[in-house]
């Protein structure tokens, strides 16, 4: 699979299908998805932001570049205790694979050892890419594997990985993540919900590569999942730019706040689905990584920010695309979260 990142950081296990599969707007997408059609069946129309968000995202990488290196240092450090100098890093495209090349060179830099990074795709609903597996299992022994991804939401695909994985013996279904609010797993950089600044964009942070994408009559029975490269966005490519400036601060010696979680995202999500009398939990979204994709690809209904948090730079890019896109901003009570994006139930899917 092409991408703009090199492979000494990173082999994508995905099937290029440029040219294969026209993109759809948002809102078309959005009804079939509510009507039915499983999301990968469909790609988005990619656009480069506008010039307001790009300033407000240039900002949060400044910013928030050092407490993410913290982050992946304490993830690094972890995943090195836990799997030893053996360990292979599966990242899960497209999210994880900024978090896996960041992760490699932290581990590369700080023990001296150059561990793989492979990227496949799991999509919910539909599982993890077994032929991607096979592959790997076919060069390394299970326990050596790693899923790596940026955060959790409500831990949605860590389900799916408990699910999928069974049929692989000896492989694990942790999965590695910078950021766990949802308070699922202790392999994780912090249990804050922390801005990560690659999730502020879309594939000009993620090598230029589409989400992935999974069709019958496009994706084989012995194919990787599949993926397009956004090549008329090479101009726009910030993915090398985001990588830098976070391995800048690998040097800097870390302290994060392991903050302690009584409870599980989980609930907390149950309850806003109550209070708002919203019958399907895949349309609430919790978290910034997660409020920012549904800002970026979906239909928004409302965005809840954290009372606490309201004046905080760290939610400035929620809140310019929240106004770019006339979404309104409700400030409430939020426990695990800083924020949370509602997609919004479309009537006339």
């Amino acid at each position: 699979m092409r991408s703009s990142y090199k492979e000494e950081d990173v082999i994508l296990l995905l099937k290029d299908i440029t040219g294969l599969v026209d993109p759809q707007p948002t809102e078309e997408r959005e009804k079939l998805i509510q009507a039915g059609k499983h999301y990968c069946e469909m790609l988005p129309i990619e656009y480069v932001p506008t010039e307001k968000y790009m300033t407000v995202y240039k900002e949060a990488l400044e910013k928030f570049s050092l407490p993410t290196a913290h982050a992946i240092g304490k993830l690094s450090d972890k995943i090195i205790e836990a799997k030893g100098s053996k360990v292979v890093l599966v990242s899960l495209a497209r999210a994880g694979t900024p978090i896996g090349i960041l992760a490699k060179r932290y581990i590369r830099k700080k023990y001296g050892i150059s561990v793989p990074h492979y990227s496949i795709s799991i999509i919910r609903g539909r599982g993890i890419d077994r032929n991607a597996m096979k592959y790997l299992l076919e060069q390394y022994e299970p326990e050596q594997l790693l899923f790596v991804d940026g955060w959790i939401g409500k831990g949605a695909i860590l389900n799916e990985l408990r699910k999928d994985v069974a049929e692989f013996k000896g492989v694990s279904s942790e999965i590695a993540v910078v950021a766990d609010p949802a308070n699922v797993t202790e392999l994780c950089g912090t249990h804050d919900d922390i801005l990560i600044p690659s999730s502020c964009l879309n594939s000009t942070i993620s090598g230029l590569i589409s989400r992935t994408f999974l069709r019958d009559d496009i994706i084989g029975t012995t194919d990787f999942h599949g993926a397009v490269y956004y090549g008329e966005l090479e101009k726009a490519d910030l993915s090398y730019e985001f990588i830098d400036a976070i391995e800048a601060y690998f040097d800097m010696p870390y302290y994060v706040n392991e903050k302690t979680r009584k409870g599980f995202g989980i609930e907390e999500v149950k309850g806003i689905a109550e209070k708002y009398n919203i019958r399907d939990i895949n349309l609430i979204k919790p978290g910034i990584g997660e409020t920012t994709r549904v800002l970026l690809r979906r239909v928004p209904w409302k965005v809840l920010i954290d009372q606490r948090h309201r004046e905080e730079s760290e939610l400035a890019h929620v809140i310019r695309l929240a106004e770019e896109k006339n979404v309104p901003v409700e400030y409430a009570p939020l426990e695990n979260y800083k924020c949370c994006g509602i997609i919004k139930k479309l009537a006339d899917a």
